[in-house]
């Protein structure tokens, strides 16, 4: 998967030879809950729960923190960067810091940046990795093509071998190298696109706003909302073919996608009483 790597590499600034290509992220942080020495495991959270439930899978002791500072005293430390669902951003200083303090301990740094490719991209650690860290990203979710199974982990060759050795021979099929490596490379369509989304998430704003709910925050792809009737809202919005997030421990939020044509945006509006 020569080409597909080397698209990667050049699309996030990541250095030559530390970049392995995987069936998808989440193949890819289940690899690495299997390789990385397991002990005292944090994640910066709330957040998506697969990084967690796949370091629980694989024997680890996981913790959640609230804040970055106080996952430097672990042995893996993992961080969503921009952070689902709520699109929050860690600065790249924050994170590398993190990274130094586990570093001098032995640990390893595990940053997921699925979104990054719209949202916080000047926080990546791609183009500054050193030993003891691995960034993930996605592919699906950028390209809305998450069906081809493509994504990406960026790490220090150490890390970077043991998690090919794992994954083993031709985990990523030939149509998905081959579409990955074109599309990787159409860095104008991604600069349109991010332009093009910022609108859209602003309109998406404005139209749950209209409709009584309190934004919470979000990405491009994503807006994060609240309303007290937010169960009820989901149930009615299912109803009428419209599928949103929403969260056992949060049942006064959902996780709103942004609409993908007018027709969408109408029956949502519609849908929302907006």
């Amino acid at each position: 998967m020569p080409d597909s790597e080397a698209a990667a590499a050049a699309r996030y600034g990541a250095p030559a030879g530390m970049v392995v290509a995987g069936p998808g992220s989440q193949a890819l942080i289940q690899a690495l809950a299997r390789i990385i020495p397991r002990g005292a495991v944090g994640v910066l959270g709330p957040t998506y729960g697969g990084l967690k439930a796949a370091f629980a899978a694989a024997g680890a002791q996981v913790d959640e923190a609230k804040r970055v500072e106080d996952v430097g005293d672990l042995d893996v430390a993992i961080v969503v960067n921009p952070n689902n669902p709520d699109g929050r951003i860690s600065a790249r200083a924050d994170l590398l810091d993190l990274h130094r303090r586990l570093a001098r301990r032995g640990g390893v740094l595990i940053v997921d940046e699925a979104f990054a490719d719209f949202d916080g991209e000047g926080e990546s650690l791609a183009p500054v990795l050193s030993t003891g860290a691995v960034v993930l990203r996605s592919f699906g979710k950028s390209f809305g093509l998450a069906g081809l199974r493509l994504g990406f982990a960026i790490g220090s060759p150490d890390i970077v071998e043991s998690l090919r050795a794992a994954l083993g021979e031709w985990p990523v099929s030939g149509p998905a190298i081959a579409i990955g490596t074109k599309a990787l490379a159409d860095f104008a369509w991604t600069d349109a696109t991010r332009d093009r989304l910022g609108k859209d998430a602003a309109r998406l704003d404005a139209l749950i706003e209209r409709a009584g709910w309190r934004i919470l925050g979000g990405t491009r792809l994503f807006r994060l909302a609240a309303k007290a009737d937010a169960r009820a809202a989901f149930e009615r919005l299912l109803a009428a073919g419209i599928l949103t997030r929403p969260f056992a421990d949060a049942p006064d939020r959902l996780r709103f996608g942004i609409p993908g044509d007018e027709n969408a945006w109408r029956r949502l509006a519609a849908a929302l009483g907006g």
